[in-house]
């Protein structure tokens, strides 16, 4: 059993694709019309062959039900991680990317950072 494809809730498929290309420095893997909506994933620059994010769109009101209770309760939807978080959280900064404060270490485990993706989302990075 393998993880290929996993997912984040969007509410702007086009917004999301911008920012997690632009922003947070994805590359787009797939964009195939699908109606109203796209099957649109990104994978990593350093693994193009490795798991895909879809950029979901949130076609059922419990899905929006779900992320709004995740970000009011300030729990980050998934986690990305990164080798150096300091340099990443200066670069994303220098981006206008919105963190919700500065990165710190938990005791006994790792330093995290945890940003806005603009679509209604809370991202963990961790430095791994």
């Amino acid at each position: 059993m393998k993880i290929k494809l996993t997912s984040v809730l969007v509410d702007d498929q086009a917004k999301a694709l911008s920012f997690y290309t632009e922003k947070l420095g994805f590359v787009k893997k797939q964009d195939i019309p699908m109606g109203p909506v796209r099957w649109l994933t990104v994978v990593s620059p350093s693994e193009p062959e490795g798991v895909q994010l879809l950029l979901e769109p949130m076609g059922h009101a419990f899905a929006a039900t779900y992320q709004k209770e995740l970000y009011a309760a300030g729990i980050p939807l998934t986690a990305f991680f990164v080798d150096d978080l300091p340099s990443e959280y200066a670069r994303l900064k220098a981006l206008g990317v919105v963190f919700r404060g500065e990165p710190k270490t938990i005791p006994g485990g790792p330093t995290i950072a945890v940003l806005e993706d603009t679509c209604g989302n809370l991202l963990q990075l961790v430095q791994g």
